[in-house]
């Protein structure tokens, strides 16, 4: 049974002998709360003397944990250190506390920590809580787990009800694009992802396009279909529009939703190929950060695009040697028809320039296994062409939680790698010890080319997308808060970077022309 996760401003009374606690935090922020402010949630179980010697007691390294009453009361303190290309939130670590001390029923977790860090925090323990189970052992007893907030810090007070409403929203949409991710092809092919977007539509009153099976071969989505042919449910195309009154600018968020990964014809190893459920992992990201931005009150335009498909063996699946007609009009030969991510991403963030016309195009996908290489596990790798959005894209990510890293962006350099002799590029790098990361998000910008005026970004997140066997629900937190000074909430506006001005001068004479986004 999924457990119900809720938010509060305040703490309840409440006995840990029928409802757990976990009092969690930094410790300097522990060592800030007293007994007093507390005790609500401890009493008569845990007196004053037990508790201040359980917080004196913690010495994290990288954490530290101390029961207080059993295991139905505990405190808990996050690492001291953390780097530079860290979050100062520590919410990795959160995420992994909170799932290791959750013990059942009705309980609470009491977040102390100082207001900038309360968004990548919550996002973090709804992580900890997957909404997807086919157990069939699940307990018939109903599960909740009540957030109370409690601020630290100079004139931090406490959270307001639009906070609340922010934290609520992004954590149901964490969840939810963790769920999708989450759940095997045969409960999540293309048919169900088109339902779940249809529900979160509905939900917001947007009725969503869709362009699927030989329609898209009739309109020219050659990269699209040409993947997704061979599968029993068709590829599609979907479109979530939110064209807010008096908006001025255009944003496309593009994502990768391969439901299932065989590798087609160039299959996949049984090693390799165990896991490939995760490649809709983009998508998945892109609709529940759409859910969240637009609920919050967007306030420009703003498409989620998602490229949906399987890449099925079967006597339909496109071909190595094969030739793809693109969207943007240009030609691919297929020389490794494992290499799908960046064929329908091609086509959508096409669709994004010609259809939808946007200023900024960002893709997201769960693109090549050498992002794992490249920047680990907790950091997805960026392209963009703009450093001014480079550099607000990896403080967005140190204020969210999803972290990111610039990979270099270099098309002069890296893009002849795909060169073809009989079609205008192939689609699988002839060296694959050369900047992998770089040259798949260059396949794919070369579909918006790279003179677009506007703003294109690229985010490979193929390891940042699960850890261990679950989703993470990534990306929600990244997008919201990239774009979260085009947000009327207050709480979203506070974590985002600067936003760019056309006024800022450029560094190179080839650089973009900036764009205003507010």
């Amino acid at each position: 049974m999924a457990v119900t996760l809720k938010f509060s401003a305040t703490l309840s009374e409440s006995d840990p002998q029928n409802n757990p606690v976990l009092i969690v935090g930094q410790l300097k922020n522990l060592n800030k709360v007293t007994y007093e402010k507390v005790k609500l949630k401890l009493e008569p179980r845990v007196d004053v003397e037990t508790y201040n010697n359980a917080v004196n007691s913690l010495h994290p390294s990288p954490t530290d944990s101390c029961p207080l009453w059993l295991n139905n009361a505990t405190v808990a303190a996050l690492p001291i250190k953390c780097s530079r290309h860290n979050t100062p939130s520590r919410c990795h670590s959160l995420s992994k506390i909170v799932k290791s001390c959750l013990v059942g029923g009705s309980e609470f977790v009491v977040l102390v920590c100082e207001r900038e860090d309360v968004y990548a925090s919550a996002c973090a323990i709804a992580r900890s809580l997957p909404l997807y189970s086919a157990k069939s052992t699940t307990s018939s007893t109903k599960r909740s787990v009540t957030v109370e907030v409690l601020l630290v810090g100079d004139g931090n007070g406490v959270l307001s009800e639009a906070d609340l409403a922010c934290l609520t929203s992004a954590a149901e949409s964490v969840r939810l694009s963790a769920k999708i991710v989450d759940m095997p092809c045969a409960e999540m092919n293309t048919d169900d992802f088109l339902e779940e977007i249809k529900k979160v539509g509905a939900d917001l009153n947007i009725v969503p396009e869709i362009i699927r099976g030989e329609e898209l071969k009739e309109r020219g989505f050659g990269g699209i279909y040409g993947v997704g042919m061979a599968a029993e449910h068709p590829p599609a195309l979907a479109v979530l529009s939110h064209k807010p009154s008096g908006a001025s600018k255009t944003i496309a968020w593009v994502g990768k939703g391969i439901v299932y990964d065989t590798g087609g014809l160039c299959i996949k190893s049984k090693a390799s190929m165990c896991g490939m459920k995760r490649d809709c992992g983009g998508a998945a990201g892109i609709l529940g950060a759409f859910w969240t931005a637009v609920k919050l009150g967007f306030k420009e335009n703003l498409h989620a695009v998602f490229c949906l498909a399987e890449n099925a063996v079967g006597s339909k699946a496109f071909k190595p040697d094969d030739i793809l007609y693109m969207y943007s009009g240009r030609t691919v030969e297929i020389n490794n028809t494992d290499a799908e991510g960046r064929l329908v991403l091609g086509d959508g963030v096409a669709y994004a320039n010609k259809d939808l016309k946007a200023d900024i195009i960002v893709d997201m996908a769960t693109l090549t296994g050498a992002q794992g290489i490249a920047t680990g596990r907790y950091h997805g790798s960026i392209i963009t062409n703009d450093e001014y959005l480079e550099s607000s894209c990896v403080k967005a990510g140190q204020n969210c939680g999803d972290l990111v890293h610039p990979m270099p962006y270099c098309p002069e350099l890296h893009f002849n790698e795909f060169s073809s002799a009989i079609a205008d590029m192939k689609n699988s790098v002839s060296d694959r010890s050369n900047a992998q990361v770089s040259c798949a998000a260059l396949f794919i910008g070369s579909h918006i080319g790279f003179d677009f005026s506007g703003l294109w970004l690229h985010i490979d997140m193929a390891a940042p997308v699960y850890v261990g066997e679950r989703a993470t629900g990534y990306g929600v937190a990244f997008l919201t808060t990239v774009f979260g000074t085009l947000s009327e909430n207050s709480l979203l506006q506070s974590i985002a970077p600067p936003v760019i001005n056309d006024d800022m001068e450029t560094k190179e004479s080839n650089s973009p022309k900036k764009i205003r986004l507010l």
